[in-house]
């Protein structure tokens, strides 16, 4: 634990690994070894129980043009403009075979039973090299260049790296090179047919392939590849249209130096990963550097509207955060309360803060989500300075995850029921401020890893305002929102080290980049465990006390592209289209190919 630099559970992965892909490939080694099984599995399936014929159509058939695809595919599939990882490619000869496997033992138990009627082994192997092309194809399409006539030569390989092993142990007659002729042009076909129709419902709404878009965000999900992320921020930024929005920046200072900031930016943390203003709150912090003492970015009144598409924009309200804590305003610390819970079942609680009074909103034990950007701007104008009251820094606290459920809108119930609440919390603060001096305490913990904990980069933050004879601490989680029920737990355990505690995540969309998607905190670190990281965190905050001073400032940040209104709800409703049609066309031409296939095979047999 420390109060200067962080300390914490570390990690000896790599900065590019620490997070958990949506999916990722076997290891080598063991991808290689089920590429052997397979191989053993067909080549029993094709000439058991003949030992010769097994051991030759194992090594030629099967083993040997699995393992040679693999290890030419990349390199075959950059001279024609694409690019797969070898790890990947290995991966692509497995999941072929593993396809293989099921057709084989359905035509093998058919030969048994009918024999007669049956088309004999030859035409097996060949016609299992239909299916290998419509798979690589897909596949290639995707992960290499999404190009048919670039990824044809690629996916080409293992198909016809295996009948030639087979012809020569069976050659084959003019009927069956035909045959084989049409099962390949038959599985080129039927992947193309897929592709397109799959990406039919993007091209629809956006103009845009969805397909073309996989291959970038694998490389930047695995290793944050800039210019898959330039192409990614490209596609986002074709979408955007200008805002005016505003970055807030409060100051705790001791003698010339920051101890902390709370960084405010009408921002939402999101889309995804760390496109745009995903992982915002290391962004922000990498960009003011240390002379900002410990950075905390909780997630301000904002949703996917206020999304930034690009790192360009980002880079905007850094400059807007590092021109605040060039010029820090007035001392606020002569006149302050502790955070003040006006009346109970109140969404809002307020510090009071010279002229500022820090509001933070829960809904907690409730579902708590995005609080709308306009509920926000009322509220600031009928509580803040444009109806006499103090300046407003709001923080959405995020901390109650329920699916669907929880988001503040504007004209709803529970938005008149924050504005009404949040009133009462500054009017309660501001009577319980009074004139002395105060003392803040930072610390943090780091070292989390996404896939592990369920927490981003930033770990766990905490910052300890004492004031007016109490202490309140606030701890940040850098993570999307917070599994239900667990707030209140973990603000009781708080509470036994300061007098007041409020638990916040910060909605950093970058923990999204794991099997399973939102990934609210508490899913994958215990109710215990976070009790126990929390309640150390603000102790060591505790023991850090010293007096400061307190700064805020605020500036417009005019004309910032966001992603807007609907957009975020159209892409997802596009990318379930594409999701659906690509499974249900999936069936659809793979049994196609099935059925042709099989209709070849009786016509020239």
């Amino acid at each position: 634990m420390a109060s200067g630099p962080e300390a914490g559970p570390t990690s000896t992965e790599p900065a590019a690994r620490q997070t958990s892909l949506l999916f990722r490939a076997p290891s080598p080694p063991i991808a290689i070894g089920a590429i052997l099984g397979l191989s053993a599995i067909l080549a029993a399936l094709m000439w058991a129980p003949s030992v010769d014929r097994f051991a030759e159509g194992f090594l030629l058939a099967w083993a040997i043009p699995a393992l040679l695809a693999a290890f030419l595919t990349p390199p075959v599939a950059a001279a024609f403009g694409g690019r797969l990882e070898m790890r990947r490619a290995i991966f692509l000869s497995l999941t072929v075979l593993v396809l293989q496997v099921p057709l084989a033992a359905v035509w093998r138990g058919a030969l048994a039973l009918w024999p007669g009627s049956t088309p004999g082994l030859l035409y097996l192997g060949a016609f299992l090299a239909g299916p290998s092309l419509w798979f690589r194809q897909i596949s290639l399409y995707g992960l290499s260049r999404p190009n048919h006539a670039a990824s044809l030569a690629p996916a080409l390989l293992q198909p016809v790296l295996s009948l030639i092993g087979l012809f020569y142990l069976l050659p084959p007659s003019a009927a069956v090179l035909a045959a084989t002729a049409a099962f390949l042009a038959i599985g080129f076909a039927c992947g193309v047919a897929l592709l397109r129709a799959a990406d039919r419902p993007m091209r629809r709404e956006f103009q845009s392939s969805g397909i073309s878009l996989i291959r970038p965000l694998l490389d930047h999900v695995a290793l944050r590849d800039p210019a898959s992320t330039r192409a990614l921020e490209a596609f986002f930024e074709k979408f955007a249209f200008p805002a005016d929005l505003k970055m807030a920046l409060m100051t705790f200072r001791q003698g010339d130096r920051v101890r902390a900031t709370l960084a405010l930016p009408t921002v939402h943390p999101g889309p995804f990963a760390a496109l745009g203003a995903s992982d915002l709150p290391r962004k922000l912090t990498e960009r003011l550097g240390p002379e900002a003492g410990l950075v905390l970015v909780p997630h301000t009144p904002s949703d996917h509207d206020l999304d930034l598409p690009s790192e360009a924009e980002v880079e905007r309200f850094a400059a807007a955060s590092r021109e605040l804590l060039a010029r820090p305003g007035p001392d606020l610390s002569a006149r302050a309360s502790p955070l003040v819970l006006p009346y109970a079942g109140s969404a809002a609680r307020a510090q009071w803060l010279g002229d500022v009074a820090l509001v933070v909103i829960t809904q907690a034990p409730q579902p708590t989500d995005d609080i709308s950007f306009s509920v926000a701007d009322r509220l600031e104008r009928e509580v803040g300075p444009a109806s006499g009251g103090p300046r407003i820094a709001l923080v959405d606290a995020h901390n109650s995850y329920v699916e669907g459920k929880g988001d503040i809108l504007y004209g709803t119930p529970i938005a008149e029921k924050v504005v009404a609440d949040a009133r009462a919390a500054v009017a309660a603060a501001a009577k319980a401020a009074v004139a002395g001096p105060i003392e803040i305490g930072v610390a943090a913990r780091a070292g989390y890893l996404t896939g592990r904990d369920g927490i981003g980069p930033e770990g766990i933050r905490a910052l300890v305002v004492r004031a007016a004879g109490r202490t309140t601490g606030y701890v940040l989680i850098d993570g999307n929102n917070l599994e239900l029920g667990f707030r209140d737990p973990i603000v009781r355990a708080l509470e036994t080290v300061v007098d007041i505690a409020e638990v916040m995540t910060t909605d950093n969309h970058v923990v999204h980049e794991v099997d399973g998607g939102i990934n609210p905190v508490g899913e994958r670190r215990s109710l215990a465990d976070l009790t126990r990281d929390a309640t150390q965190v603000l102790r060591a905050a505790v023991a850090d006390l010293g007096p400061a001073t307190v700064r805020f400032g605020e500036t417009n940040v005019p004309g910032v592209h966001v992603l807007g209104g609907g957009f975020t709800a159209r892409l997802l409703t596009s990318l379930g289209d594409t999701l659906s049609m690509f499974s249900n066309m999936a069936v659809a031409t793979f049994l196609l190919l099935l059925t042709s296939s099989l209709v070849v095979t009786f016509a020239v047999r």
